[in-house]
């Protein structure tokens, strides 16, 4: 990154809080939001708010508690403007959008929407809140577009405990996939270009996701459990009437049709995998006209030892809806683009703050969030604008971002996010 490159990220950086001043009425919200940017986007070891008020000169933490708790500025606004920006930038038809959750250890009970619950971090079930986000994954990069945050039925059974965090009394139970059902409607409501939508296997096991992206058209590669139920594939009159997904690799293995295919490149190389695929149907839920449910099945290249100490190969499961005609291989890309979620995750946690704030309440919940989200399209959109010159590190399909490692592709995005914003 030339200095040129980082004089002029410094002065975006200026130039994008300064035309969101109008989202607060006074100044000193005004020089709080961008002193709290500038903190999100520093090289502090810790992003809480004493480190980032002790970095903006502040005595005290105060300032920035009363900004993100008390002010009077509305966090769906500022998310409405990071969309915008996102849109604005890294707008493409080809574009992936992708939904997973993602955790943040807590302690205690006081935090808005805690709970004892599945941690996907440590792979366990451990006190933490989960926050579902949408990426937008375009060729030129990726970040996140919409964020909801998971409130179990512990919190929303309990109205005085609501209350008590800040929670608005309309908002009920829902679940995660109808947390990314709310953003996958927002984003094309808003007219957001995209071609397709991936997602993990809690979200590809929703039957009423599938049926809102079936209805719309919308082409699909979602992850799905191997007890999933599907008919097929067409013409195989020895096979159950409705099968589990899993129950489908035996004819799978049997037919011995696997294609040896990579989903990007890793640290360790390219990430290759055998693939097979067939034609099925699903029991009470038909795809659009034109278009077909597919099985497809991941593989991974060697034997590996999995839990109870058996060994054999590694598999996964992906239910695709995309027009007939339309290859499988493009789906089998648009599998690996989910991974890019997972490295917003990583990214926006280590570089942004995403998880650092020592906030509670519902309103101070979103603020933080929120402009993590914009710290972190900032640092995706510098990079689109001032690619790496390596011309490996170029997007070679639609809707596929450079296939750096999580890990390399963090190291670059915060060297030059600390050097645009030290002073």
């Amino acid at each position: 990154m030339s200095t040129e490159h980082v004089g002029d990220w410094a002065e975006g950086l200026a130039v994008l809080t300064g035309g969101l001043g109008h989202l607060f009425a006074r100044p000193e919200p005004r020089e709080v939001f961008a002193d709290l940017i500038e903190g999100l986007l520093s090289d502090l070891g810790r992003k809480n708010g004493w480190t980032m008020a002790g970095r903006a000169g502040h005595a005290t933490p105060h300032r920035i508690q009363k900004f993100l708790g008390e002010a009077s500025w509305s966090a769906d606004a500022l998310l409405s403007e990071v969309q915008a920006y996102v849109a604005r930038e890294l707008g493409d038809p080809g574009a992936t959008l992708v939904l997973d959750d993602t955790q943040v250890i807590k302690k205690g009970d006081k935090s808005v929407g805690v709970a004892h619950q599945h941690c996907g971090t440590t792979s366990d079930v451990r006190n933490c809140q989960v926050m579902v986000m949408l990426t937008y994954a375009a060729a030129s990069g990726h970040t996140f577009f919409d964020r909801r945050l998971y409130l179990p039925q512990s919190w929303t059974g309990d109205r005085e405990r609501c209350r008590a965090a800040g929670v608005p009394d309309e908002f009920a139970f829902a679940t995660k996939p109808h947390l990314g059902l709310a953003m996958l409607e927002a984003a094309v409501a808003g007219g957001l270009p995209f071609s397709w939508v991936a997602a993990d296997a809690d979200y590809g096991k929703d039957p009423a996701l599938r049926s809102w992206l079936q209805e719309r058209k919308i082409r699909y590669v979602l992850a799905v459990p191997v007890t999933l139920p599907v008919q097929g594939p067409p013409g195989k009159p020895y096979l159950p009437k409705v099968s589990a997904a899993g129950d489908l690799l035996h004819y799978a293995t049997a037919r011995e049709k696997w294609e040896r295919r990579s989903q990007g490149e890793g640290s360790k190389g390219q990430r290759s995998y055998d693939w097979t695929w067939f034609e099925v149907t699903l029991p009470g839920q038909m795809p659009t006209e034109g278009f077909a449910h597919q099985l497809l099945i991941r593989r991974s290249t060697e034997k590996k030892q999995l839990a109870g100490g058996r060994v054999d190969f590694e598999y996964a499961y992906f239910l695709i809806h995309a027009p007939a005609a339309d290859p499988v291989t493009e789906a089998i890309v648009r599998a690996g683009v989910r991974w890019k979620i997972e490295e917003n995750n990583e990214l926006a946690k280590q570089i942004t703050g995403l998880g650092q704030y020592q906030v509670r309440r519902w309103t101070s919940w979103h603020r933080h969030v929120t402009c993590a989200m914009l710290a972190l399209a900032f640092l995706t959109v510098q990079r689109a604008r001032h690619p790496d010159p390596d011309p490996e590190s170029e997007a070679d399909l639609p809707g596929q971002p450079a296939g750096l490692d999580p890990a390399d592709e963090g190291k670059a995005q915060v060297t030059a996010g600390r050097s645009a914003v030290s002073r």
